[in-house]
């Protein structure tokens, strides 16, 4: 199974590739706002593993500094960073394809002009 990760390299790679149809980059389009809501639910998962960590790190260290440190170098911290970090890439994305798509219903409005 294909993971959300994944399937955003994928798109990335045939955004960079260039030749991005309309009607392609609408599809992809749709299909990184539905991802985005996976993302999210994924994120607060991801939240609460991290939070526990951090909240157990704070019970056995002296300083909030330490356990804050000691709490990002769990495995759930980097999990919960990827996750994070995936959210702006697909909103980047998502941005990105919907100024595309602007610029070439405006380009398609200015040629049947003239």
């Amino acid at each position: 199974m294909i993971t959300i990760r994944e399937r955003i390299k994928t798109y990335q790679t045939e955004i960079l590739k260039g030749n991005l149809l309309p009607e392609r980059a609408a599809e992809i389009l749709t299909e990184m706002s539905a991802l985005l809501g996976n993302i999210v639910e994924e994120i607060t998962v991801r939240d609460i593993a991290y939070n526990k960590i951090l909240l157990k790190c704070f019970d056995e260290e002296k300083t909030a500094n330490r356990a804050t440190i000691k709490a990002s170098i769990e495995p759930e911290y980097e999990s919960m960073r990827t996750a994070r970090n995936t959210e702006k890439i697909a909103l980047e994305i998502i941005r990105s394809l919907k100024y595309f798509l602007k610029a070439k219903e405006e380009e398609r409005q200015v040629s049947r002009y003239q």
